[in-house]
């Protein structure tokens, strides 16, 4: 399968799937947008708001993508733009559909990574989205939960936001919280 980026209007991703499944009505081709988890809060509450990977971009599932398909595509309202060129679009390198297809492994969405810190307070994932892509994390806040993760896809640096939990607290956080409670 090849796999084309789809510049979009942000936050119209879901919107514009919809549009373009209907308009196109193919079989064994599909338009996508990776999702993750990210937790906030808000207004003193915590919640979970399902966000895409990609802001802006659609991805699309194909065996071939025929000059009157690309301009079906470009008619679907909330259409920017195919990835490298409008006129002549080229199906993401290896690299790219790598790590498409990561984010598209979790299923219906990217969910918060599990981890821990050593001693050198660096972060260690053992599981979840964030697992392989440590090497890309560029900035870690602990009291939300979030790793700002740099991606690359289709020469296009992408800062997002991934949530981690962590699962074991660290000596000084463990005596800290046991001063704090009492004998």
């Amino acid at each position: 399968m090849l796999y084309y980026a789809i510049q979009v209007r942000t936050t119209g991703e879901d919107d514009f799937i919809r549009r373009a499944s209907r308009a196109l009505r193919t079989e064994g081709r599909r338009f996508f947008a990776p999702k993750r988890v990210l937790k906030e809060k808000q207004k003193g509450r915590n919640r979970e708001r399902m966000l895409p990977v990609f802001p802006g971009y659609v991805f699309y599932e194909t065996e071939e993508l025929g000059i009157a398909e690309r301009w079906k595509i470009r008619r679907v309202e909330g259409f920017y733009r195919f990835l490298n060129d409008t006129t002549n679009p080229l199906p993401l390198s290896d690299k790219d559909r790598q790590l498409l297809l990561r984010f598209i492994s979790f299923g219906k969405a990217a969910d918060i990574s599990k981890v821990i810190f050593d001693e050198n307070q660096r972060i260690v994932v053992l599981e979840g989205p964030l697992k392989g892509l440590e090497g890309s994390i560029v900035k870690v806040d602990r009291r939300r939960g979030r790793a700002k993760v740099k991606l690359d896809i289709c020469e296009t640096g992408f800062l997002i936001d991934l949530g981690f939990e962590n699962v074991a607290k660290t000596t000084k956080e463990a005596e800290a919280s046991h001063a704090d409670t009492g004998p």
